[in-house]
């Protein structure tokens, strides 16, 4: 469970990291591929979060 729980915190941090990269970046393409890259890991997060409720529950 600390794995699951270590991973969602890193998958958040990693996003929260791509969120500022976004919003410091000049280039509106670098916004949009930091602003995907920063969608797509907190829906990583959620994901997680979600099996590990899941496992939880069917335990």
């Amino acid at each position: 469970m600390k794995d699951y729980l270590a991973s969602i915190e890193k998958l958040r941090k990693d996003a929260a990291e791509a969120a500022l990269i976004r919003d410091l970046a000049m280039d509106e393409a670098k916004r949009e591929v930091f602003n995907r890259l920063h969608e797509h890991l907190n829906r990583l997060a959620d994901e997680v979060e979600r099996a590990l409720r899941t496992g939880r529950t069917a335990s």
